[in-house]
């Protein structure tokens, strides 16, 4: 991973922003090669153990052998697996980042997150704006892209909803005639 890329660069400030509303089990479905997983232990108060699961079997031997600790313990696992919570429990936290898009079924996806968190759990949620979900994508990999009112109305069962917005390394709340690329959404089950 270069240390330089602007994607990775933003990518990770998504997990320190995250890393504010981290405490208890954290899950961190899609985890990828684990670096996040291991940036949220570093930065996060309250952190008992964080889970990382991933569809790939290969991006999880990888995070096993570079991000190995004894508070992280990567999984291979399918976040539409509706067994899932049987296999890993409940948790205090969920973050999930730049995945939603690529779910088929995203309503299932967010409804199967929901499900493994605690009462009063929060799930941390990002995706990139969009034409809408039933436009067509740029992205070869993305179902869909989102429009603000579109990412709402996914996240509507949670009771409370706080939606930031990014660009570049800045995550904050979104303000007038200023033009992001990602969405970022704080819900609290």
């Amino acid at each position: 991973m270069n240390p330089k890329n602007g994607l990775l660069i933003e990518h990770k400030a998504r997990y320190r922003f995250a890393s504010d509303y981290c405490q208890g089990r954290v899950l961190d479905i899609a985890c990828g090669v684990g670096y996040g997983s291991e940036m949220l232990l570093a930065l996060g108060e309250g952190i008992l153990e964080i889970v990382g699961v991933d569809i790939d079997s290969q991006v999880i031997d990888y995070a096993k052998e570079h991000y190995k600790h004894p508070l992280i313990d990567f999984k291979v696992g399918n976040a539409n697996d509706v067994d899932l919570r049987d296999r890993l429990g409940r948790f205090d936290t969920i973050v999930s980042f730049e995945t939603v898009e690529h779910i088929e079924d995203d309503f299932r996806f967010v409804n199967n997150l929901k499900n493994l968190l605690r009462p009063e759990g929060r799930l941390i949620i990002s995706t990139p704006f969009g034409r809408g979900r039933y436009e067509p994508c740029s992205n070869p990999y993305h179902y869909r892209q989102y429009k603000e009112e579109e990412f709402r109305e996914l996240l509507s069962d949670f009771s409370e909803v706080k939606l930031y917005c990014q660009r570049d390394q800045r995550i904050e709340i979104p303000k007038p005639d200023e033009k992001y690329y990602l969405m970022v959404a704080v819900c609290k089950k």
